[in-house]
């Protein structure tokens, strides 16, 4: 069975491909170019809109994934729109630029985040039982960049119990803590013996 995955953000591609191992998993590109228009008012809804556009386009099963960084003392923000948060076409060092200046008056807690992510299969474009799985990777926001890894907000996401930002973790342990890999493994877990591989 070969499943579509509705992105085309390379970091995630390496990351779910990595956690895919075994899987036939196509990305979006090799099928077509425009893109889902992801209006959900949560990371669900979005996931949920881009697997069924995927679906729709290519005829195939389909996996979407919507992620982001959220900091309590900016009432959720960046949020749903991670991706975007210093504009449109923005890209990671602005976005991690509009964080930092957005946070430069909090301090100590007030620094605290939390990665989301929500991942979703459908067998197709109008299935009515999707299948959804959620993961939550909590740490606190640096002042400044550490780490070259990774990509996003990872550089400025820092988690004590490993005493490095996401940028500063090697591929395979992040795979094995992150937000994405906890949603992956909420997911498989309904996928094993309902559909097949």
């Amino acid at each position: 069975m070969t499943w579509v995955l509705a992105s085309n953000n390379v970091g995630k591609l390496r990351e779910l491909s990595a956690l895919l191992q075994g899987w036939d998993i196509q990305p979006q590109g090799a099928f077509f170019n425009d893109e889902a228009e992801e209006n959900g008012l949560s990371f669900i809804e979005n996931a949920l809109i881009k697997a069924r556009f995927a679906a729709a386009k290519t005829g195939l099963a389909a996996i979407a994934d919507d992620s982001g960084l959220e900091v309590a003392a900016l009432q959720g923000a960046p949020g749903i729109y991670s991706a975007r948060y210093a504009g449109a076409q923005a890209t990671d060092a602005e976005n991690n630029a509009a964080l930092l200046h957005a946070m430069a008056h909090l301090v100590g807690e007030q620094r605290q985040a939390c990665y989301y992510c929500a991942l979703v299969a459908v067998r197709h474009a109008h299935d009515p039982t999707p299948m959804i799985g959620l993961g939550r990777w909590c740490g606190h926001i640096l002042t400044a960049p550490r780490g070259e890894g990774g990509f996003g907000y990872d550089p400025l996401m820092y988690f004590d119990d490993l005493q490095a930002s996401a940028a500063e973790l090697d591929p395979a342990l992040k795979n094995q803590r992150s937000h994405r890999a906890q949603a992956l493994r909420a997911l498989v877990a309904q996928l094993q013996g309902e559909w097949p591989r």
